[in-house]
């Protein structure tokens, strides 16, 4: 049983951050190194495996909204203080919590979002953008009806406003268009493949040495009876 089938199963209305990841890599996205901890020791052992700095939050189906909460610690650069961010973090009453989520902090100055939602006229649609914490405001995103092929993924990155921001960038590469279309092109499988899935969050998608990285990602369920059929 994947891990879809057992949120299913569950009944839960999301995947935990690690879990949608985990789903993603499965269908070839790349996504950040990252381990699901439960005690203070093995988040000291994972870290020294991914290496300083680190990034520590709290993880769980139902936790959507960890910014708001001020359940996410960045930029921990010692085991000293990974200590103190876990002993913080697991000192409150968190409904939900399934462990900690510790996360290699991915380098880059690029930041990028793609998701999936599932139109109740076309299906499942792809989306992809400029990302990260302007997303809402500067709105520059475009949509794509599933399944893609890959000149419609080139066509999505043509048609940002800021599409400069795939070419080489303060001395960095430019993007991998070819590995940006193929995560493009498995979204909409995903969809196709899972009516269960009725969104996908990838936001940030930053850019590191010229390869996209998910950083973070949220896919949401249906409701009984409210996906829509699979196109």
């Amino acid at each position: 049983m994947n891990v879809l089938e057992e949120a299913i199963a569950k009944g839960q209305k999301t995947l935990s951050e690690y879990a949608s990841k985990k789903f993603l890599a499965a269908y070839g996205i790349p996504v950040c190194r990252e381990f699901l901890v439960q005690t203070e020791q093995e988040a000291q052992e994972k870290a020294r495996e991914l290496g300083f700095p680190v990034a520590l939050k709290a993880c769980g189906a139902a936790l959507t909204h960890k910014t708001e909460g001020d359940l996410i610690r960045l930029g921990i650069r010692s085991p000293q203080e990974l200590a103190e961010a876990f002993r913080d973090l697991a000192s409150r009453p968190i409904d939900g919590l399934e462990g900690m989520l510790l996360q290699e902090m991915v380098r880059g100055h690029r930041e990028l979002v793609m998701g999936l939602i599932r139109d109740a006229q076309f299906g499942p649609c792809v989306m992809f953008g400029f990302g990260g914490i302007f997303t809402e405001v500067l709105n520059d995103v475009t949509f794509r009806v599933a399944p893609l092929e890959k000149w419609d993924a080139f066509e999505m990155m043509e048609e940002m406003r800021a599409k400069k921001i795939l070419d080489a960038f303060r001395g960095e590469p430019p993007v991998d268009k070819e590995i940006l279309a193929k995560a493009l092109i498995a979204l909409g499988e995903i969809g196709l493949q899972n009516p269960a899935v009725q969104e996908i969050d990838v936001n940030p998608l930053k850019v590191r040495d010229g390869k996209p990285v998910a950083v973070d990602a949220l896919v949401v369920l249906a409701s009984p009876g409210d996906s829509a059929p699979a196109k």
